[in-house]
């Protein structure tokens, strides 16, 4: 009976285990390049993209919980750059960046055109 009880214990703690790991963050040489993923505590992809000497580079995007696409950044050596896309609430906002700052905001919905500066 406590050999049971205790390959029991043992084989919980590794199910445990195998669940942390699969929200630890995953890292792969390409290249000159980092590509990193990001998990949420459900397992779905949180954020992938890249890293070159340290700091964030050209595309990342987000997902939500359910795997649906929340927003595509870009980077330049770890500064905003060019244009960044936003879902949410059925509407998407284009955001420009120039010199790590941004220049201007467009949102649409699915009724019009909003403009926002």
């Amino acid at each position: 009976m406590k050999r049971i009880a205790l390959t029991l214990a043992f084989l919980f703690s590794f199910a445990l285990y195998a669940q942390e790991d699969s929200k630890k963050p995953v890292f792969e040489k390409q290249d000159d390049m980092i590509k990193a993923t990001y998990f949420h505590d459900n397992g779905k992809v949180a954020q992938a993209g890249y890293y070159l000497n340290g700091k964030l580079q050209g595309e990342w995007v987000s997902y939500d919980l359910d795997g649906k696409k929340t927003a595509i950044a870009n980077y330049d050596q770890g500064k905003k750059t060019g244009k960044w896309f936003f879902w949410a609430d059925g509407k998407l906002s284009e955001v420009d960046y120039t010199d790590n700052r941004i220049a201007n905001v467009t949102t649409w919905n699915s009724e019009s055109r909003l403009v926002k500066n």
